[in-house]
């Protein structure tokens, strides 16, 4: 079992642990709140191909925690689609690589584009006093948006 390392509880140790429930919370309402057009799954596979390339059907399982079989399935349902595409590991031949295609790339920017849209709804709805710290905050978010891809 793995321990939390958000602290919990009230004085100096809240704050931290009130912005980390504040920023899944807000992730969590708006991407329920995007209408799907896929399993959350095919949309995340999408997304991490985007974001960071092809990848083997085995890594992707990983990442999304399915089984090879389950992941195989998906990307060929993604692939009739026409969303993915795969290809051979150019380091072994043996092996294929998913790419995404350009309607894929589309399918993800729909998705992002959505998600964003949501967001700037509810933030048009705040006094301006709090767009403007919420604007303050943005070169943190994006110094914490850097550092949890590094990882």
């Amino acid at each position: 079992m793995v321990e939390s390392t958000i602290p919990v509880g009230g004085g100096p140790n809240a704050e931290p642990h009130d912005l980390v429930e504040a920023l899944y919370a807000l992730y969590a309402q708006v991407h329920r709140q995007t209408p799907r057009e896929m399993s959350l799954t095919a949309s995340a596979t999408l997304t991490r191909l985007n974001d960071f390339g092809p990848a083997r059907v085995t890594a992707l399982a990983e990442l999304q925690g399915v089984t090879q079989p389950s992941m195989t399935s998906l990307v060929s349902s993604l692939e009739g689609s026409g969303l993915v595409t795969r290809r051979r590991d150019p380091a072994d031949g043996r092996a294929a690589l998913v790419e995404l295609t350009e309607a894929g790339r589309i399918a993800v920017s729909r998705r992002r584009h959505a998600q964003a849209e949501r967001f700037a709804a509810g933030i048009a709805r705040l006094p301006d006093e709090e767009r403007e710290r919420l604007a303050a905050a943005v070169p943190a978010l994006r110094l914490l948006d850097e550092i949890l891809r590094g990882e």
